[in-house]
């Protein structure tokens, strides 16, 4: 279990890279784009979200 520990990032980007690969592999290279794209700015705008906590109050009126 020490070992797993150890190499914790390593294996979480390991598992990343794996699963990029394979994406391009099997739906093409521009679609893997368009899907880490979209992916990315949905990450930004849910980032933005929590900071401006829009969603908290809008969710408190109601």
């Amino acid at each position: 279990m020490n070992e797993i520990q150890k190499y914790k990032i390593p294996l979480i980007f390991g598992a990343i890279g794996l699963i990029i690969a394979l994406l391009f592999v099997t739906i093409g290279f521009l679609k893997t784009v368009l899907i880490l794209l979209l992916t990315g700015l949905g990450f930004l705008l849910g980032l933005y979200v929590q900071r401006t906590g829009i969603l908290d109050e809008f969710l408190n009126r109601q």
